[in-house]
């Protein structure tokens, strides 16, 4: 149960992207799985409902909601599988930087056809040697005139296989000292000579989700891609790792939420020795213990969306978030498989594929290891 101040719009909302998921997704998300990709189809219909970047400015096709619409959009893509969540790194992750750092002819240029589904967008940090020091990253953008020329390679980028633009964080000064400093932003476009995608990265979970590797070789783009200063890329993106590592807790959370919905149920309807297991006082106990954790974990989570919204500064709370709430989601996992029994482990059980889905919500936005380092650096450690 959610602490959220909704409106009655709120609620309305979320009834309307519920009924829009039950009929136009939940049917088809196994086939998406097994393709390993959501076709550029739905992301069409999302735009026509206006479900991408719902807080985007009306002048460029977006409603111009709060973040609590976005948060809705996130729960219940979630609760239809977290291979749904590129389309919240569409909406909630990458697009806010161009709303935020690029100039008006980029938003015309760019912000109308992510709203309406014709661009799917992917950043793109990570390389082979470089996850979670972004500072050691070894792509390039060297200046040519009024063009900049990239090299260099990007892998495990979300969203990378259907993407149609990419924020694509290069070196533009390879000699800066703190080397973050020589770090921008480019917008770079599917077609441009130079730029390749790999074939789609065989994960363990979250195989809607499509994942791969992004081949920059002599890319050339014009200066007017360069997304707002040059030099300023890292600045630009501590400020969005907020809402990303608080979007990963609030997926964390509903995954918890719906893996214990799911296993009250089956406990309760499958027996064992003439009873219920769900009457089974260890199965009580352990039911227990994660409906607490979990209601623990959603008070915290929706107290930080609040702040979020009143433009607090949170990054310490969420980095704790982060960290505490998926390896909650992680440890619920495989309490809620143990509860399954060995029907927990069969493919055709949900909790089997959020098992596997949850793994890596401790890697990416940053590892926990990399929120505790953050957390320690703000106590003053």
């Amino acid at each position: 149960m959610t602490n959220l101040p909704y409106t009655r719009e709120h609620e309305i909302f979320r009834k309307s992207v519920q009924k829009f998921l039950e009929i136009e997704a939940a049917p088809y998300f196994n086939e998406w799985e097994e393709n390993k990709c959501i076709p550029k189809s739905f992301w069409k219909k999302l735009g026509e409902q206006g479900y991408l970047c719902p807080w985007v400015d009306e002048k460029y096709g977006g409603l111009g909601t709060d973040f609590y619409y976005s948060v809705i959009l996130y729960e219940e893509f979630e609760k239809i599988g977290s291979g749904m969540s590129g389309i919240g790194l569409h909406s909630d992750i990458v697009i806010p930087y161009i709303d935020s750092f690029a100039n008006e002819e980029q938003k015309q240029r760019w912000l109308p056809l992510c709203l309406n589904g014709d661009s799917i967008s992917a950043i793109a940090m990570t390389e082979p040697g470089a996850g979670s020091d972004l500072a050691a990253i070894k792509t390039t953008a060297r200046k040519d005139g009024d063009k900049y020329i990239i090299n260099g390679e990007k892998t495990f980028i979300t969203n990378g296989y259907t993407a149609d633009l990419v924020i694509v964080v290069c070196k533009t000064d390879p000699h800066a000292n703190p080397p973050h400093k020589g770090i921008s932003l480019f917008v770079v476009e599917e077609g441009t000579p130079g730029f390749t995608k790999g074939a789609k990265l065989n994960k363990i979970g979250q195989h809607a989700n499509d994942t791969c590797e992004l081949i920059f070789d002599n890319v050339r783009v014009s200066k007017d891609n360069l997304l707002g200063e040059e030099g300023k890329g890292f600045y630009y993106l501590m400020q969005k790792l907020q809402q990303e590592r608080l979007l990963c807790a609030l997926g964390g959370i509903v995954s918890a939420e719906e893996m214990l919905k799911m296993t009250v149920s089956y406990t309760t309807q499958r027996s064992a020795f003439g009873k219920s297991i769900s009457q089974f006082q260890n199965t009580q106990f352990e039911l227990a213990e994660m409906a607490t954790e979990i209601k623990i974990g959603r008070t915290f989570v929706d107290d930080l969306i609040v702040k979020h919204v009143n433009g607090q500064n949170v990054v310490t709370e969420v980095s704790m978030a982060k960290w505490w709430v998926t390896d909650l989601a992680k440890k619920t996992a495989s309490r809620c498989m143990q509860l399954h029994g060995g029907y927990g482990y069969m493919e055709e059980y949900e909790i089997a594929r959020k098992y596997r889905d949850l793994a890596v919500t401790s890697i990416y936005a940053g590892t926990n290891e990399i929120m505790k380092v953050i957390i320690a650096k703000n106590m003053g450690l």
